[in-house]
């Protein structure tokens, strides 16, 4: 049976789980079958016996509490940077380094090849312009969705 944890006692191990049939059941620290503790609102498959959780296994990780930040968040080494992609984009933007920086290689390689030609030169330039200026203006939080390495 599928279920949620309800509450765990800190002191003795004991907790409640929340099973989808809507009834309440038990556990003992050593229903429990994976290594850590279980945390309140973590989704769980169980066996039952009565009003007893037996055999609980987490379906998914423990859910995080975030801490609280005030100001800029702290971006993590992996993340791309908007005002990096801006700068690049405003320097070298012509050759496409921004578009390569951001993981967009093939609009890199179509920058790079427009700017053997004058025309190009010109087109890729305004192009690099608009992005520098889009970087600079878009949210965080849109410029992490759009472009975050590893997902």
């Amino acid at each position: 049976m599928r279920g949620q944890v309800l509450g765990v006692d800190a002191r003795s191990g004991h907790g409640l789980v929340a099973g989808d049939d809507g009834q309440r059941y038990t556990f003992l620290p050593e229903d429990w079958t994976q290594r850590g503790e279980p945390v309140i609102g973590q989704s769980v498959d169980f066996e039952t016996s009565g009003a007893r959780a037996l055999n609980i296994f987490p379906l998914v990780a423990p859910p995080t509490l975030a801490p609280a930040t005030v100001g800029p968040q702290v971006r993590h080494g992996n993340d791309r940077n908007k005002y990096v992609a801006a700068a690049l984009a405003f320097v070298l933007g012509t050759l496409g380094v921004h578009r390569f920086y951001l993981g967009r290689t093939k609009s890199g390689i179509v920058m790079l090849v427009l700017t053997i030609t004058v025309v190009g030169l010109l087109f890729t330039g305004l192009w690099a312009l608009i992005d520098t200026i889009r970087y600079l203006v878009m949210s965080d939080a849109e410029f992490d969705a759009r472009y975050r390495r590893g997902d």
